[in-house]
């Protein structure tokens, strides 16, 4: 549980930021796959092997640490390429124990296993999924247990500053120091919440966006000021505030580069009324 929720009101106002009404110390992330979906889960599942968490109206679950990876099927066509041939989600980055049982896991399944290289001390490989979205591994034996629990995800934005005051000033998260990624080439200016990272940095030139291609999911109590300040902001909507599934009110909204970012708070449902006796039983 975050720190600062507020509580709860009749009628909430707007806040500051969404950040004080996070509710899990982390965020979930999730991807609209066009391709072999079979695949794309076997590499998640059993390739990286995160454990399965079930689906949920056609959405498979992946945990890493407190975080979800969560797929869903699209009909779409998005721009796809190196890293920085589009704006958005590009890049989602991942910590292992045990590069020799990784590489296996990646041959037995009949893929090439990955091209680890050392750059400033660091063992790490960058690699495409069935989908031919960019995964960075990185390699850290005998780490603290919950270094494999963490997430980093990288958004390449056409304009830097917008994309750095989105995540600062209305999502509301903890921005580092910026740092030189050797891997990538790019300066990443790093955001934090708990046991996941938003990494943002510059494309170079104007790139095209992927919209409804991806996103991150923020579990939240209550939703509604949320919603409140993103119309006060002019956030860009993908979803007004609603009941998308019965107990579950949220609001799809779109940083600069059109990255999802899906706020949902999760309300108790009402019991049924217990069936009443036949009126001559009573």
């Amino acid at each position: 549980m975050a720190a600062g929720v507020h509580a709860q009101s009749t009628s909430p106002g707007p806040a500051a930021t969404a950040a004080p009404y996070f509710v899990e110390n982390s965020m979930n992330v999730f991807r609209r796959f066009t391709g072999d979906g079979v695949k794309t889960l076997e590499f998640y599942g059993q390739v990286l092997g995160f454990g399965s968490i079930g689906a949920i109206g056609g959405v498979s679950r992946y945990q890493v640490g407190p975080s979800q990876l969560k797929f869903t099927k699209a009909n779409t066509t998005f721009t796809r390429g190196g890293i920085n041939d589009a704006a958005g989600m590009r890049l989602w980055t991942m910590w292992f124990p045990d590069e020799e049982a990784l590489a296996k896991r990646f041959t037995d399944h009949g893929l090439p296993a990955p091209a680890f290289k050392t750059i400033d001390g660091v063992r790490s490989a960058l690699v495409a999924d069935p989908d031919g979205e960019w995964v960075h591994l990185v390699v850290a034996p005998n780490a603290p247990k919950d270094t494999y629990g963490r997430l980093e995800v990288g958004i390449a934005a056409n304009d830097l500053e917008k994309s750095r005051a989105f995540y600062r000033t209305f999502v509301g998260l903890d921005e580092l120091p910026p740092v030189k990624d050797p891997v990538i080439g790019v300066t990443k200016y790093p955001f934090r919440h708990g046991s996941t990272t938003i990494s943002v940095w510059a494309t170079p030139g104007p790139k095209p966006v992927n919209p409804r291609l991806a996103g991150i999911q923020y579990v939240v109590k209550p939703v509604d000021p949320i919603w409140a300040l993103a119309q006060q902001r002019a956030i860009a909507v993908e979803q007004p505030l609603g009941e998308t599934l019965p107990g579950l009110v949220t609001t799809w909204l779109y940083d600069p580069d059109q990255v999802t970012n899906y706020f949902a708070e999760i309300r108790p449902r009402p019991r049924p009324a217990p069936p009443q006796p036949p009126a001559a039983a009573r």
